[in-house]
């Protein structure tokens, strides 16, 4: 099962116990499915949840059955089909719009006055054109519907809903979509889906400690090659002042001290160096003491 069918899943839970959310769901199952016309309303959804939960919510809703109801041993897509006049009247009636005259459609706000009718709109919507990519992927949640006039005004309610919506158009349809893991998860914990809504959380708090993780090694691996190479530029310049003068006895005792250390401790930092110092010194000195020797060097021909 992909991630936005899980989401779809755990939305399709709700018990339909109000008539008035039954009716505001369905407000939006319409305005982002397939088709909602004078003619015929056809609602088409891979969602097997979503699919044994629309006879029921269009029977809670407008009191009244689907004419074609696709073959309960059918998977992948299936159709329910309204055509009857009668049946098509009744449900514009229940918008306040009528079927003969209506053009375009727009979204009746006297419908949607509650809190809990709106999140059952967006609900609805999200049932029947939504999508979600898989947090662990991206982030990217979407609301695709025909009617332009819906999407705009479905944006004002996302906006009073205390939501940001991006809007886009793609392959002739009105889109509204979020890319921000925080809006997703509040998105899917309003309209009903806490589960998922944690899930998309719990997705980008593995993310960050991965990103954490990776930019610390980054780090650690970046300081442990300027450890390496600055010991490497301080042993050349040991082995050339050993080729000058012989040895190191030309170095006063506390370079001589550095030196020896640095010779026998290749590749350790300068805070380890300063604890083996005998009598310990801080990082600091120990710095100035390999500078030092670096400078007397001779430089190389």
């Amino acid at each position: 099962m992909s991630f936005s069918s899980g989401a779809k899943a755990e939305l399709c839970r709700d018990r339909l116990e109000r008539r008035e959310l039954a009716l505001a769901e369905a407000y939006g199952v319409l305005l982002y499915g397939h088709s909602f016309t004078a003619r015929e309303i056809r609602l088409i959804t891979a969602s097997p949840d979503f699919a044994a939960r629309l006879p029921r919510l269009f029977k809670r809703a407008f009191s009244l059955a689907f004419d074609q109801l696709p073959d309960p041993e059918r998977s992948g897509k299936r159709s329910f089909v309204i055509r009857d006049e009668k049946k098509l009247t009744a449900i514009f009636d229940a918008f306040g719009a009528d079927r003969r005259s209506a053009l375009t459609h727009h979204i009746n706000y006297g419908i949607l006055e509650e809190d809990a009718a709106r999140a059952a709109f967006i609900r609805g919507a999200f049932l029947a054109g939504g999508s979600v990519t898989d947090p662990e992927k991206r982030y990217h949640l979407e609301l695709a519907t025909a009617h332009r006039s819906v999407s705009r005004e479905a944006h004002s309610l996302l906006l009073e809903m205390g939501f940001s919506p991006r809007e886009t158009e793609r392959a002739g349809n009105a889109l509204l979509y979020f890319k921000q893991a925080d809006a997703i998860a509040d998105f899917f914990t309003a309209i009903g889906a806490p589960t998922t809504a944690l899930a998309v959380m719990t997705a980008k708090v593995d993310k960050e400690m991965r990103n954490t993780v990776t930019r610390q090694i980054n780090c650690d691996s970046a300081n442990a090659d300027k450890t390496v190479a600055a010991a490497q530029e301080q042993l050349a310049a040991i082995r050339r002042i050993v080729r000058e003068y012989g040895s190191l006895d030309a170095l006063p005792e506390p370079l001589r001290d550095a030196a020896l250390l640095r010779i026998t401790n290749p590749e350790a930092s300068l805070a380890d160096l300063a604890l083996l110092s005998v009598p310990p010194v801080t990082k600091s000195c120990l710095s100035h003491r390999l500078k030092k020797i670096m400078s007397l060097a001779p430089k190389e021909q």
